[in-house]
């Protein structure tokens, strides 16, 4: 993905984390409390077999889709 998308990506990640940390329920793993960004980054990468980072380009709308479905599905 290039540099800008890339960008644009992880701020969307942020705003989703944001609206999603609240929702994450507690897990024994973290004691602290769990990250929504790491959340979000690693079902990214589960999903489409790349960091977000290394997603091609054309998969951009397909990454942002999949966002909004980690968001919707955790209620």
């Amino acid at each position: 993905m290039n540099e800008d998308n890339r960008k644009l990506i992880w701020k969307f990640i942020q705003e989703t984390g944001d609206k999603l940390q609240p929702r994450l329920k507690p897990s024994p793993f973290h004691p602290k409390g769990r990250n929504a960004y790491a959340h979000i980054a690693l079902s990214v990468k589960e999903q489409f077999g790349y960091s977000y980072k290394e997603i091609e380009d054309r998969e951009f709308e397909a990454v942002k889709n999949y966002i909004n479905f980690l968001l919707e599905s955790s209620d």
